[in-house]
This record gives structure tokens, C-alpha cells and sequence, in this order.
């Protein structure tokens, strides 16, 4: 997709203006700030800070250096300021909040939160950091991070000097990746500003029932995969998940696209279980091959039909996609820094970066109306507030069943 040059220096004066200059009381590191972003937007190979100070014009990277570690900003209002600026521009009432970590892999024993420890993102036990991130999607599918929070796992709690050493605050705790994604959440939905319709994660998320209780209390609709061997009770009777499944007959499965894929839109077979009162359990079976499934635990304040919860589920891969764009175009993970606030503050350019490249896509090029996503002949009351369908709910046309 080509981006007109004189459009594309505008939307980014723009964004730099709203998001990070007002942050910065001194003249020097707001150009350094604007700088860094220009070089985490640039075709350099790799975005670190000799590289970033050389595309800068810069002779040294203690310019750099300075910006993450020393200069005087908060990359907290920096954050909130990009989320206010993706709920004016992107904001979506049917917009869903995805949350997910991901590794960054480094070497030594000095850097925030670094250990061995399993991420995803190797496949693998590795010596790495873990970023727990939120992302948004509107059913438009445009996506972008806006927040994150780096996870300090419960050996760095047994010695206090290192935490000093590293930087981390004092008074910092411990505290679980669900715990970290929940202050996200919470943030988000303290926001006068941002308004989104459900909450999405992976079983990592969906299986932690502090997590899916406090998304309770605050009313907030929720979409969590979660565990083959998932805890329900069924007419006072405990199953699993797979279990409460594996009994439903042939007739209770029905086929929705549950977004695009790079090969188009991707169709699963879907049925439902109602555990409660708007708390179900949700399956998702592959056509090709039908021993491969996926749950979900779905509560909604309202009554949601089941094409409604397909998307939601869909979204939570709008957070893999934010990952992966953040780690190859704007850089995320090539920062080579040790203290708590540099990640953050690292993170949370990264982050402005993507939000522009995103913004620009969304405004330069606004995706078509949807069609008409209801099957002939469907009963979908209650699918959405006061009985109209949600905007970007994603089913197949007749033909395509």
C-alpha cells in the first residue's frame, strides 16, 4: 500500500504534537523523542541505539542513552495520551481489548525481569524478558497496542539489591501476568475516552478465574480461551469443558467466519453451552480436521448471539498480528537496554511508532462497509443492544455455508 509522503510527515507531526511533545518540558529530548521515533519508523535493519543515534545524525548514542534512561518524561502520560488519541481516531463501541505477553529474548542476568523462563515467542525455555501487552481492535480489524507492562517474575522479589540495580521502583510487588493484565483492563476501562464492547485473552488469561471475576464486577463483556480440562458445573453436576462438549449432538454445530487469515476468511464450526445466565462455554471445531478444538468462557452483561461471540473470539489474534508488526517494522524488540524505566520507556515509542503506521492506514485507505453478515432464515435476536445486529459481526453469506 503506497502512503502519499507529504500525508504521511503530516500524520506524523500530528501524532507527535498530541502524544509525546507536551510530555517534555525541554526542547533537547523532545527532538531526541522525535528523532527515536523517526528512526524506529525507518527501513534500518536493526532499531537500537547506535543505529537510531546514527540515523539521527548523531556521533554517539549517549544522546540516545540519555532519552531512556535519564531524561526527565513520563512514558505513563505518554501512554495514556496514545490511547486517547486511538479512542478519538479508531474508537469503535464494538471495539474489543486483547491481552497477551510476549518474550524478548537477551543475554546476562542484569536486565528488568530477565531469567530463564518459557515464552511463546521461542517455543521454547529461554533467558528472556516477558512484556504483558493490551491491544484494541474495531471490527474494522484495525489494531494497535496501548499498553504494556513488564512481568518481574518471583525470584527477583528474593533480592532486593538486584531489583535496585535494575531500577525497579521500590515499593514494586510481585505480581502474575493475569495481575498485570488486569491493571491494563482496568486502566482502559477507566478511561472516559475509550470505549470498547469485550475482552479477549488466551487460555493463560481465560483460565485464571481471579481475572474473569474482576472482568465480572465491572461489567465487562469477556471472550477468554481457556483449557480443554476447564472447570464447569452443569445442573449441579462438575465437568470439563471437552467433557460438556463431547456431548452435544451433530445439530448443535453451526459455521462462521471468525475473521480474515492470509488465506482468506477462516471458517470454523462453532457451538455453545450455556453454563448460567449469560455465562457459556463456547467451542470451536476445524473443518478439515474435527479432533482439533478451542474453548472459551463467555459472559456478556446483555444477551449476545452466538456470530457475536465468533468475532470476539476471532480478535484475539489482532494482538499476535500487533506483535508481530511492532518486532518487524517499528523495532520493539531490538532494544538494548537494562533498567525498568528504559524497557518502558522503549516500549512505549515502539508503541507510538505502530499506532502511526496504523493510523495512517486506517485513514488513508478506510476499509468498505461490511456485507449484510446474516444468514437467510437465521433468528439472531438479542445479537446487540436494542435488537440491531453488531457492526462487523462476521458470518458467512448462505453461499458460502
Amino acid at each position: 500500500m503506497e502512503i502519499d509522503p507529504v500525508f504521511w510527515v503530516d500524520g506524523f507531526e500530528e501524532l507527535f504534537s498530541q502524544v509525546v511533545a507536551p510530555f517534555f518540558g525541554r526542547r533537547e529530548p523532545r527532538l531526541r523523542a522525535r528523532g527515536y521515533l523517526l528512526g524506529l519508523l525507518s527501513s534500518l535493519e536493526r532499531k537500537n541505539g547506535w543505529s537510531l543515534a546514527e540515523f539521527a545524525g548523531d556521533k554517539t548514542p549517549d544522546g540516545m542513552q540519555r532519552l531512556l534512561n535519564h531524561a526527565r518524561w513520563d512514558a505513563g502520560l505518554v501512554r495514556d495520551a496514545l490511547r486517547a488519541q486511538v479512542a478519538e481516531r479508531i474508537g469503535s463501541p464494538a471495539g474489543v481489548l486483547a491481552v497477551d505477553d510476549t518474550g524478548f529474548e537477551k543475554k546476562g542476568l542484569r536486565s528488568a525481569g530477565v531469567q530463564r523462563q518459557y515464552t511463546g515467542t521461542a517455543g521454547k525455555i529461554t533467558n528472556c524478558q516477558i512484556g504483558v501487552f493490551c491491544s484494541y481492535v474495531n471490527p474494522d480489524r484495525q489494531r494497535v497496542l496501548i499498553d504494556r507492562e513488564l512481568y518481574l517474575p518471583a525470584s527477583w522479589f528474593t533480592g532486593p539489591d538486584r531489583l535496585a540495580d535494575a531500577g525497579v521502583p521500590d515499593g514494586t510487588v510481585f505480581a502474575t501476568k493475569p495481575e498485570l493484565a488486569w491493571r491494563m483492563i482496568e486502566r482502559a476501562a477507566d478511561d472516559p475516552l475509550l470505549v470498547f464492547g469485550w475482552v479477549t485473552g488466551d487460555e493463560a488469561y481465560g483460565d485464571n478465574t481471579e481475572l474473569r471475576d474482576r472482568c465480572r464486577a465491572r461489567g465487562l463483556n469477556h471472550v477468554f480461551a481457556v483449557s480443554c480440562d476447564h472447570p464447569i458445573t452443569l445442573a449441579g453436576t462438575k465437568t470439563r469443558a471437552d467433557h460438556a462438549i463431547a456431548a452435544l449432538d451433530s445439530g448443535a454445530w453451526q459455521r462462521y467466519s471468525c475473521g480474515d487469515g492470509a488465506k482468506g476468511r477462516r471458517f470454523y464450526d462453532w457451538a455453545w453451552i450455556e453454563v448460567a445466565d449469560r455465562d457459556r462455554v463456547l467451542a470451536r471445531r476445524s473443518i478439515s480436521n474435527p479432533g482439533d478444538l478451542a474453548f472459551y468462557r463467555c459472559w456478556a452483561t446483555r444477551p449476545a448471539g452466538l456470530p457475536e461471540l465468533v468475532r470476539v473470539a476471532g480478535s484475539r489474534w489482532s494482538i499476535e498480528e500487533c506483535f508481530q508488526a511492532t518486532k518487524n517494522e517499528v523495532g520493539l524488540d531490538h532494544y538494548q537496554v537494562r533498567t525498568h524505566m528504559a524497557w518502558y520507556r522503549h516500549i512505549t515509542l515502539a508503541m507510538v511508532a505502530h499506532t502511526h503506521l496504523a493510523l495512517l492506514a486506517a485513514e488513508q485507505h478506510p476499509p468498505p462497509d461490511p456485507p449484510d453478515p446474516t444468514p437467510t432464515g437465521e433468528d439472531h435476536d438479542g445479537l446487540a443492544t436494542q435488537g440491531a445486529r453488531p457492526h462487523g459481526t462476521n458470518t458467512p453469506r448462505p453461499d458460502e455455508r
